[in-house]
């Protein structure tokens, strides 16, 4: 019990610093939709350093015990939609112990009858720019975690919106498809890095400047929308261009998990997972980038 209290005993004969455990916990963006295609959320993002997303207060680090298992998962990006053919799909979850980051919600498709708009997640996916009234909807982000997408237009140029960042609302579409919201930035690992932006939406104007993801979302980009950026959990970005069959939107990049804790400590990444750790000061940080697994400490 007192182990769990005080930490352990360091070899100088003092005792160590408590677990207490700072995280970023970052999940899978959604992918882009596919003709007239919006973009794709960003992964809900939680935070104890520097800033958390949805513009919500800090959260607070864990007060962890030795020789136990937690359970970390780090969420996929989210499939991107294809034009007439398949829908996008939101990002998975992200975990750390007792929280969980929401996956970002899919940017509307312009895929048949389906009556899908953006898809609510940590961040929320942008609505369509061409079909029923009910694809131009937006989704709703998380509180705490992330914004709404922008809502889709089709007038003059169906011009889908942006998905939602982190860090701001995703733009509602118009003439050019709306820009994906920005992300937030982090010094967890002692330099800062933004994370989470939401995805760009297309349209059918020629003329078209690519509409950008915010902050490692991937922007609109003429048939084929921009993946998402690896461990970021930025958005996947729509597609431009009129009845093209083969029009893919972008995937969603997948999230991360990051742990800073005192250097007293020794941390065992179990099997199932993709991580290292470095040392910075007087912590260490943890960055895992892949899998389900357990992590403890010692």
């Amino acid at each position: 019990m007192l182990n769990s209290l005080v930490g352990i005993i360091a070899s100088s004969g003092g005792v160590a610093a408590p677990l207490t455990v700072d995280y970023l916990v970052v999940a899978g963006g959604g992918g882009g939709g596919g003709g007239f295609g919006a973009g794709g959320g960003a992964g809900g993002l939680r935070c104890t350093v520097t800033a958390t997303g949805g513009g919500g207060s800090l959260e607070s680090a864990l007060s962890l015990a030795t020789s136990t298992n937690y359970t970390v998962t780090v969420g996929a990006g989210g499939s991107g939609g294809i034009y007439n053919s398949t829908n996008s799909t939101n990002g998975s979850n992200s975990v750390f112990s007792t929280i969980t980051s929401t996956g970002g919600g899919s940017g509307a498709s312009n895929t048949g009858n389906s009556p899908l708009g953006g898809q609510n997640g940590g961040s929320g996916g942008g609505g369509a720019g061409s079909g029923t009234a009910a694809r131009y909807a937006k989704g709703l982000g998380t509180a705490n975690q992330g914004y709404d997408g922008g809502t889709g237009n089709n007038s003059p140029q169906y011009g889908a919106g942006g998905g939602g960042g982190a860090g701001a609302a995703g733009a509602n579409g118009a003439t050019y498809g709306g820009v994906g919201g920005n992300g937030v930035a982090t010094s967890i690992t002692g330099s800062s890095v933004t994370y989470a932006g939401g995805g760009g939406g297309g349209s059918n104007n020629a003329g078209d400047p690519t509409a950008a993801g915010g902050s490692g979302g991937g922007g609109a980009s003429g048939n084929t929308g921009v993946n998402g950026t690896a461990n970021l959990g930025g958005g996947g970005g729509g597609t431009t261009g009129e009845n093209i069959p083969a029009t893919v939107g972008g995937a969603g990049g997948s999230g991360v998990v990051i742990l800073r804790f005192p250097s007293s400590y020794t941390i065992t990444i179990g099997a199932g997972l993709v991580g290292s750790t470095s040392t910075s000061g007087s912590n260490k940080i943890t960055t895992i980038t892949a899998g389900t697994g357990n992590v403890s400490w010692a």
